[in-house]
């Protein structure tokens, strides 16, 4: 018997200037010892200033790569990123559920780093109403998980509630992100809805502009971990400590003109 690699499949967009999207989500998935796919579903016209624009792939094209991908190579882990439409998440959902995964981390993606909208005001209810409670995970961070509560959040004692409000009645784990709160402290909150457990995840906060693709580093990060056969605590700690990690050690590079990316391979070279 031959041996079989970690397979980790991510669900995104592109992002030319490689720190976000598809492309961090395969960096950290080979950082972290998984064999990355990836269904793309649109192409984005960025870099570390910001968006410029956005072509979707068709949706049957989309949903054509996921099926590719896992009836030929199989998959232990999806991490679904920016899906810009209510039909692309209906689609995507109805895809992977004839597949059965069980690791499905998403990170619900709905603004840039520099600020400019990814996804469609009306899909914001079917991703919230469809897409949240079919996941295992799902990764807010402060302003995403506003929209998706409907209401504001303004201080880190509030985390532990709203992470809980989130998991749709125990349904889906939540990893709810502090770094939009203003605490010199960062404490994550990662709420386990399978065993109902809160776990406090602390970092403390770094002065630098290079946190683009952040969020799509450490919901893929989450995703491998979960693909190498980790616990949900075990994947949370060890995803929080990948993503501060390459934070650190990416502010000690400068690269574009605005929002740089983390660095995702610190282990393997400086």
């Amino acid at each position: 018997m031959k041996r079989q690699y970690h397979r980790a499949l991510t669900i995104a967009g592109s992002d030319p200037s490689g720190g976000a999207g598809i492309q961090a989500d395969l960096k950290t998935f080979s950082a972290l010892g998984c064999y990355g796919m990836s269904a793309i579903v649109a192409v984005v016209d960025e870099n570390t200033v910001g968006v410029t624009g956005v072509h979707p792939i068709p949706v049957d094209f989309v949903t054509g790569q996921i099926h590719s991908v896992i009836d030929d190579i199989g998959v232990d882990a999806v991490k679904i990123g920016m899906l810009h439409s209510s039909e692309l998440i209906l689609s995507v959902k109805k895809t992977l559920e004839q597949y059965k995964v069980k690791n499905i981390v998403l990170d619900p993606v709905m603004v840039a780093t520099s600020g400019d909208p990814l996804l469609q005001e009306e899909a914001v209810a079917t991703l919230r109403h469809e897409l949240v409670p079919y996941a295992r995970v799902i990764t807010p961070n402060i302003p995403e998980a506003e929209i998706l509560l409907g209401s504001k959040i303004e201080r880190q004692a509030d985390l532990p509630r709203v992470a809980k409000e989130l998991s749709c009645n125990r349904q889906v784990s939540v990893l709810l992100k502090a770094g939009h709160l203003h605490d010199e402290e960062l404490t994550d909150i990662f709420y386990n809805a399978e065993t109902d457990e809160l776990l406090p995840l602390t970092s403390r906060r770094l002065d630098t502009p290079n946190t683009h693709g952040t969020g799509c580093t450490l919901s893929s990060a989450f995703a491998a971990f979960l693909a190498h056969g980790e616990s949900l605590n075990d994947a949370a700690r060890h995803a929080k400590d990948y993503i501060n990690s390459a934070i650190v050690k990416g502010a000690e590079y400068q690269i574009g003109h605005g929002h740089g990316p983390v660095h995702h391979f610190f282990n393997f070279w400086e």
